[in-house]
């Protein structure tokens, strides 16, 4: 690369950047349903045609953030659990619960971002596949902390399936995590939507005057969902 085409790979992503973050900016005064390339370029002091060389549309401005949202969620996520994991003695159940409070902890210190892809749809706005593989971090990081359980001294608890459900558990674990039993398939979506539920639940206010120690009450939850999962507590009695 020319030192010139160094420069203007440079430029291209401080303006980028620039874009992303005055759009966050509008994200948090106005939502999503409001984003408009015009008023982002109005807000840079550029043309609007300027704004459309780097994005085209509005929509592939929201994949963008929507993306980059993902991506720092996920990244944040996988730093807790390798974090946990590098302690010593540490369970299966601690590194579920410390991705759960990263996402958490995320969630509450990015709560338009949160909005962005755990909230409310976009009206007219349709996430393209290029959103899955950022979007699937955290998932991907609860099914390989069940699958380590799986395979490890203690296995896994299971619930028996209903067997008007067992095809679509079938159906689901050959998409999701073929070496997992069917029970722990449907347990482990259950418990990726109630994690997400909870959260969701505290960063709209639906906890107000309800909930009080809500760090508490999470941790405790999201131990529960990952008992939910069959990922026994270390030293748990069968029915605790």
């Amino acid at each position: 690369m020319s030192a010139t085409e160094g420069v203007r790979a440079r430029a291209r992503r401080e303006i980028t950047a620039a874009i992303k973050d005055e759009a966050r900016r509008r994200l948090a005064d106005e939502g999503a349903a409001k984003l408009s390339l015009r008023a982002v370029a109005r807000e840079l002091g550029m043309a609007s045609s300027a704004v459309y060389r780097y994005f085209p549309s509005r929509d592939d401005l929201l994949t963008a953030l929507i993306i980059d949202a993902y991506d720092s969620l996920g990244a944040a996520a996988e730093a807790a659990e390798a974090k946990a994991a590098a302690a010593p003695g540490a369970a299966p159940v601690d590194r579920w619960v410390a991705v759960c409070e990263a996402v958490r902890g995320w969630a509450l210190a990015h709560p338009h971002e949160y909005a962005l892809i755990y909230g409310t749809p976009v009206p007219g706005y349709q996430a393209p596949q290029t959103t899955v593989p950022a979007a699937a971090r955290v998932g991907l990081l609860l099914i390989g902390i069940t699958r380590d359980a799986h395979r490890g001294p203690a296995g896994l608890s299971r619930t028996p399936l209903p067997e008007g459900l067992r095809p679509e558990a079938v159906r689901m674990t050959a998409d999701l995590a073929p070496d997992l039993p069917p029970e722990t398939t449907v347990a482990l979506v259950a418990a990726w939507a109630e994690l997400f539920g909870l959260i969701g639940f505290e960063l709209f206010g639906q906890f107000h005057r309800v909930v009080e120690d809500r760090a508490a009450f999470f941790r405790h939850a999201a131990a529960r969902l990952a008992h939910e999962t069959g990922i026994a507590f270390p030293g748990a009695t069968p029915d605790a």
